[in-house]
């Protein structure tokens, strides 16, 4: 359905980009409407242009927030042309039709940033005042109403978007068809949508929002998948080598930043993650004992696996690492001589952190075409209630507090087996707690580890005793897990039969 524009609103914070577009309407006798400094810019161009006012006969009040709210305008947006009661309404109260909207948002977000910025250098708190007068009112209201009326109304919301108008207006002589209103409309609610995103962020102390910026990505978890990032990874990290990420790159990479984020820069750590799951995790005192002690944990998972570490890379361990084949290599640092080594091979990722706490305090995730949000899952446990047979040894202890960080971060069903803050064996996305704990003593001994003296983690309870029994049969001395089951006493009287330790967290940790 062709639609020939003859009349257009126009009220745009940025005026950049905005002259061929004017002078592109002017050509085709396109009836122009406009607010303060926007009809300033057009009539500067000796273009004439019609004032809102003429419309509403109110002049912009309450300082500036009152300009476009009135029936004269959003009836001249909202009318439908093929209704005849509208028609009639129309005339009646002399609202005239619009067909064209453009109009972009105040700048929310560059004054909001501008503003920590500001605080960040006089050490001083936000001019919330100056922040709220930038959430625009009558702009989303405008361009939420002319895209909602796209069979009649074709609506421009981004500057970006100024080029293609242009060229969409000189070749079709003014006129659009359905479709073209209808993707310029599907575009102007995203555009609305994040930005009120950025608003309610900020207002909930000001999280991150996950649809501010659309990347493609080369494909998706298959290559036969369409994919994009909404984001803004520049914020997390730099890339200093390598190809492009990928979809299933940053699904690691988030694993892994999400992983190395519970360990202090004094607790050197290095950890191997393959499809989301620690393969392989140690602290010793440098990290290339960090990296080799990890590795051992599970040599054949790690190939091409996503590398992290909690301190600089240097060339002694970048030396080491260059001996196996992986994806991605995640540090807040390199020494100039391990770039080197690094930078051998062309598509190896090599990214800088450029902060080790995460900014994140909610996780999202798409299902059932709709979003779930979640706080961050914080922390390692809630409590340290020693229930078994006999206290905790020192040693003991930080392998536990270790382990529990571990199994955090493993898929439930979840278990993980720790001796001398390495990962010797982990269990995960098992359907049954015995099954995770069978993998994961079947992986220690797969590479011969003694599991005597090792401890074990579980992400949730023990419904019943049958974990610590098959764990004890192995060598293992020491559990960690949340408790809640109403047979949590099974586990526990086991413990105490056989002096084993037994520390109830009160804190689940399942990962889905």
């Amino acid at each position: 359905m062709q639609k020939k524009i003859q009349s257009a609103l126009i009220s745009v914070f940025y005026k950049d980009g905005l002259e061929p577009v004017v002078k592109t309407l002017e050509q085709l006798n396109v009836k122009i409407y406009s607010t303060g400094g926007t009809q300033k810019f057009i009539e500067d161009l000796n273009i004439k242009c019609e004032a809102v006012e003429s419309l509403t006969t109110y002049p912009s009040i309450l300082g500036g927030r009152v300009k476009t709210l009135h029936p004269s305008v959003f009836g001249g947006i909202l009318g439908r042309r093929e209704v005849e009661q509208d028609v009639k309404e129309m005339q009646q109260f002399n609202i005239p039709q619009i067909d064209l909207v453009i109009v972009d948002l105040y700048p929310f977000e560059e004054v909001l940033e501008q503003q920590k910025q500001k605080a960040a250098a006089s050490g001083e708190g936000l001019e919330e005042s100056v922040i709220i007068e930038k959430i625009d009112i009558g702009g989303p209201s405008m361009i939420r109403a002319a895209a909602k009326n796209f069979k009649n109304v074709l609506v421009v919301a981004a500057k970006e978007d100024y080029n293609p108008l242009v060229e969409l207006l000189q070749n079709n002589n003014g006129e659009t068809s359905l479709e073209q209103r209808k993707n310029f409309a599907a575009k102007a609610f995203e555009v609305v949508m994040n930005y009120d995103i950025a608003i309610s962020n900020y207002f909930n102390g000001d999280i991150f929002n996950p649809f501010h910026e659309k990347k493609p990505l080369r494909y998706g978890e298959n290559p036969h998948q369409h994919a994009f990032f909404y984001g803004d990874v520049n914020k997390t990290f730099d890339q200093l080598h390598g190809k492009e990420i990928s979809y299933n790159n940053l699904v690691d990479i988030d694993a892994a930043i999400q992983l190395i984020n519970e360990f202090k820069k004094s607790e050197i750590t290095f950890a191997i993650i393959k499809h989301t799951n620690v393969c392989g995790i140690a602290q010793r005192e440098t990290l290339k004992d960090s990296w080799d002690v990890a590795l051992a944990g599970d040599p054949e998972s790690a190939f091409g696996g996503v590398l992290v570490a909690n301190t600089i890379v240097n060339a002694e361990t970048a030396s080491a690492i260059n001996e196996i084949f992986f994806e991605v290599l995640i540090a807040p640092g390199f020494d100039e001589d391990a770039l080197q080594i690094l930078k051998t091979r062309k598509n190896r990722i090599l990214l800088q952190l450029k902060t080790q706490s995460s900014e994140l305090t909610v996780q999202y995730k798409s299902l059932l075409s709709g979003t779930l949000l979640q706080d961050v899952d914080k922390g390692n446990y809630s409590e340290w209630k020693e229930m078994g047979g006999r206290r905790t040894t020192n040693e003991e202890r930080e392998d536990l507090i270790f382990a529990n960080l571990v199994c955090k971060h493993l898929k439930s069903n979840a278990i993980a087996l720790i001796k001398n803050k390495q990962l010797v064996g982990k269990g995960c996305g098992q359907t049954s707690r015995v099954d995770a704990l069978r993998q994961a003593i079947e992986k220690a001994n797969q590479f011969k580890f003694d599991l005597n003296g090792a401890v074990l983690a579980s992400d949730a309870f023990f419904p019943f005793n049958d974990c610590v029994q098959i764990a004890h049969a192995v060598g293992i001395q020491a559990f960690i897990q949340p408790g809640g089951s109403i047979r949590d006493k099974d586990s526990i009287e086991y413990c105490v039969q056989h002096n084993l330790a037994m520390v109830i967290t009160g804190t689940r940790h399942f990962r889905h």
